[in-house]
């Protein structure tokens, strides 16, 4: 018998076919890992994440570089110069002082206010999508409560019981105040994946819910997360900012928004001291700016028609004008 050689062509052909995936494999696989947090090269990120970075730095070194805030040693109504870059308060305060002890009050308020918003959502958004039944209802109950009140009134009202206020207690009352919106979205995204597969397998296999929730629902809801602490913090900041304004902030602390309530009480307005009131109304302006941007890239992440928009639009108007040439 006289050995055949088989060509490369032949043996490719040979080889087995791979068995098709079937449909319960397709149905229980789970999502690919490693889908990243912010779109890759996004322009909205990285602006947004610059100016973010450059206002949390200048909270952080700024203040080992002037003045104490509170000195009234200088004197009052100095506009910009050389020795004081921002000018001082008509109590002599230094404004750039002031203004980098004003960052971290009010970057610590935004923080703080939101990590306990983004806990109550996770409490009253994803156990009560996960659980269902009476337990979706009863949490559910309260989460629509929480909507129909207004946020602000609310915590004007419970500021004003409280004669002293330090910058805690109103990080505290503006979280407990912002967490039903983001427990709603949170809600309903998890009733979405309590229904795949991937999910009914790790019951089936007996895995607690605890595990189940930690595990296979929980990394789905971090762009989602990550977006809805990011307005948390604007909600907290801008929040704190309005309540100072009023009157209704930390008492012994330095925000923006206390910064600004002193600029109301002492007529800068009124005297020309724009140096008073425009630094920290722009910092505010720019920190906001900032995580919005930031906000609306993750945005794309979760809905990719948002991330398509560009290409498509594009696409439409070289097709229009590719139109007009040829008409």
């Amino acid at each position: 018998m006289s050995d055949t050689k088989l060509t490369p062509m032949q043996i490719v052909k040979e080889q087995p076919a791979a068995e098709p995936a079937t449909t319960v494999t397709l149905a229980t696989q789970k999502p690919k890992k490693g889908r990243g947090l912010l779109p890759t090269g996004s322009a909205k990120f990285v602006v947004g994440l610059v100016l973010v970075l450059s206002i949390v730095l200048f909270a952080i070194i700024a203040p080992f570089f002037t003045q104490n805030p509170r000195s009234t040693d200088n004197a009052a109504l100095q506009p910009p110069s050389a020795e004081h870059w921002l000018g001082t308060t008509k109590l002599g305060n230094d404004m750039l002082a002031q203004l980098a002890i004003g960052a971290q009050g009010s970057l610590l308020v935004g923080v703080v206010a939101g990590g306990i918003a983004i806990v109550l959502s996770l409490v009253f958004g994803v156990l009560a999508g996960y659980l269902g039944g009476w337990r979706e209802d009863a949490l559910a109950l309260l989460t629509n409560v929480m909507i129909v009140i207004p946020g602000l009134p609310l915590v004007m009202v419970i500021a004003s019981f409280v004669p002293q206020r330090s910058w805690q207690l109103v990080a505290f009352v503006l979280g407990i105040t912002s967490w039903a919106g983001a427990a709603y979205v949170l809600r309903l995204q998890t009733r979405s994946l309590r229904t795949r597969d991937y999910v009914y397998a790790s019951k089936v296999a007996g895995e607690r819910s605890f595990r189940v929730i930690l595990v296979e629902i929980m990394p789905n809801l971090l762009p989602l997360l990550t977006a809805q602490f990011l307005f948390a913090i604007i909600f907290a900041i801008l929040g704190e900012a309005g309540l100072s304004y009023l009157g209704l902030g930390p008492n012994s602390s330095i925000t923006w928004g206390s910064i600004l309530n002193d600029a109301q009480s002492g007529q800068a307005l009124g005297r020309g001291a724009w140096w008073w009131f425009v630094p920290p109304g722009v910092m505010i302006a720019v920190l906001g700016a900032g995580l919005a941007l930031i906000n609306f890239a993750i945005d794309e992440v979760i809905n990719p028609k948002l991330r398509n928009a560009p290409d498509a639009a594009r696409r439409v108007r070289k097709a229009a004008k590719t139109k007009g040439v040829a008409a």
